[in-house]
């Protein structure tokens, strides 16, 4: 429990309640429903009430990546008509967090109705890491995971979002973790959305590398904050042999590594 000194030197805002909208994204929804439930722990952690709209759908990025614009503009207003009402809106994905954030003011600039609102929603839209370190004031979590692990920098999340400090700071507060530094810890993986179908043998040899980076971290387990690159990692880990396991930092800082690791199959494969 925390002090009263210690309530009083966190942000004011990290203390007013808040209803966060949860973008669970496709990859979550389709492959990985656990980090989604890791994430409305964490939201509900830091004081947050959390929402997740039946209505909500893909954020666009694939067909914004391959030019359609059409459908992309139709499916950004869907999610801003979706999205619009809270006070938050929260990915756990550094891609998905930047098409929200950044690309959907650029889709509808010129429309007069559809532009404002695109700028209101990227105003409040963060990446699951930024909202609870740079707007919550989340200072640390209870969980524990004995284990040594490396950290992926996701290029939309590092780039656009400025994701980086963030998830270090909290993971450094999980009992028993150690964290190894990634060597190339900012280069792609060569995942990149519709990057790894449009130009596969670059995309192999990217992530040829980057597996290379991860075994000299001598980690055994591998994390990161958005799940395009981790499956695209645990992908190549396994077809190379590799034992190292692979989680979304969010399932570590939840404490709920009791399911089994990205491409795993035996529950518990987490625990250590």
């Amino acid at each position: 429990m925390n002090t009263p000194s210690e309530t009083a030197a966190k942000p004011a805002r990290a203390r007013e309640p808040a209803t966060v909208g949860l973008f669970a994204t496709c990859l979550v929804d389709l492959f990985r429903p656990s980090v989604g439930f890791a994430t409305a722990k964490l939201l509900e952690e830091a004081g947050c009430r959390v929402v997740v709209p039946d209505s909500q759908t893909c954020c666009g990025q694939p067909a914004f990546n391959s030019g359609d614009r059409a459908d992309a503009r139709a499916i950004a207003r869907e999610v801003i008509a979706t999205f619009e009402p809270f006070d938050y809106v929260v990915v756990p994905s550094g891609s998905c967090g930047g098409m929200i954030s950044h690309h959907y003011s650029e889709l509808l600039r010129d429309d007069p109705d559809w532009g404002p609102r695109a700028r209101r929603l990227a105003a409040k839209t963060y990446e699951l890491m930024a909202f609870l370190v740079d707007v919550r004031g989340m200072e640390g979590v209870k969980a524990r995971l004995d284990a040594t692990v490396t950290y992926h920098d996701s290029c939309s999340g590092l780039r656009e979002l400025g994701v980086k400090a963030q998830p270090r700071k909290l993971l450094g507060t999980v009992e028993g973790l150690t964290l190894n530094e990634l060597p190339g810890a900012e280069e792609c993986c060569g995942f990149g959305g519709t990057f790894c179908v449009k130009y596969p043998e670059i995309s192999g040899r990217m992530v040829s590398n980057k597996v290379a980076d991860i075994r000299a971290s001598n980690a055994d387990l591998l994390l990161a904050g958005d799940m395009g690159c981790l499956l695209n990692m645990a992908g190549r880990l396994k077809r190379e042999g590799s034992t190292i396991q692979v989680r979304h930092v969010a399932e570590v800082l939840a404490d709920m590594t009791d399911t089994a690791a990205i491409g795993d199959t035996a529950a518990g494969a987490g625990r250590r």
